[in-house]
């Protein structure tokens, strides 16, 4: 099984800058997005802050596996799940105490989504409403809950998923990184197989293309690079009213016959 990504994100069709920010690690197959707020460039400052401080909390992880977790460890997820919530805590007190330091800088927070694959498990753990998607075998379907006024509404029945879609009430989030000194982290773990796709996104995308589109989009289109740019391009010519970043990780694979076989020896494996 080979792991193939791509990822773009982009200012879209209205806003004057890009307060969205992602970071990835090919070698750990680590994915983080994130999607900043706050005025002027604070949420700018926000999401690069949280994707920086993730990647960097889980290669040093990586490195040193007695590297304290900041927050208690749950027992029920794995040691990898663990650390990803660990590295999201971590990011949501650096940016807390980075806006309480600087006055203009008050107020800022960012939305995040981070994915580890290792040996096909797929940890997640995410605060806002970034999402995580999986595609398999035709079937789409969100792994992630969105933390946000209007989710919180359709899980209780007072409002429809329909109603949701047209709420002026979308953008109000319940949890975000950086707006409290602590943050609770939602995480969780998928067993993957041959020929999934997982999607990270910011809500840039979701609110200006609907989810049989995405996922046609990503069936449509097997490369992962020109998914993410497809994806994009949509967003943007649907109204584009957004930043829209996205990120596709796709698990193909392994090559076989003679010249794979070829590779693998010169690259000296079996």
């Amino acid at each position: 099984m080979r792991i193939i990504s791509g990822a773009r994100t982009d200012v879209g069709r209205v806003r004057k800058n890009n307060e969205d920010n992602y970071r990835t690690d090919p070698e750990l197959h680590l994915y983080v997005l994130s999607d900043g707020m706050g005025g002027e460039a604070s949420g700018e400052v926000a999401s690069a802050l949280a994707v920086e401080t993730v990647i960097d909390h889980c290669q040093k992880a990586a490195q040193d596996k007695e590297l304290p977790l900041v927050g208690e460890r749950k027992p029920e997820l794995s040691d990898t799940a663990n650390r990803l919530a660990s590295a999201l805590r971590f990011a949501n007190q650096k940016i807390f105490e980075t806006a309480a330091s600087n006055a203009q800088q008050k107020g800022m927070g960012a939305t995040i989504v981070s994915a580890w694959l290792i040996d096909r498990r797929l940890s997640l753990a995410h605060v806002g409403d970034s999402r995580v998607y999986l595609l398999r075998a035709g079937s789409f379907d969100q792994l992630t809950g969105d933390h946000s006024l209007v989710a919180d509404l359709v899980r209780s029945g007072i409002m429809t998923p329909q109603q949701a879609e047209v709420s002026e009430q979308q953008s109000i989030l319940t949890r975000a990184l950086g707006t409290k000194r602590n943050v609770e982290v939602d995480a969780d773990e998928q067993v993957l197989i041959e020929g999934d796709t997982v999607l990270l996104c910011s809500d840039g995308l979701t609110r200006m293309v609907t989810d049989p589109e995405i996922a046609s989009t990503l069936e449509t289109t097997p490369d992962p690079q020109k998914a993410a740019d497809r994806l994009v391009d949509l967003a943007n010519e649907n109204g584009g009213q957004d930043n829209v970043t996205v990120i596709v990780v796709h698990l193909a694979p392994e090559a076989r016959g003679l010249w794979a076989r070829l590779r693998r020896w010169l690259n000296g494996s079996s």
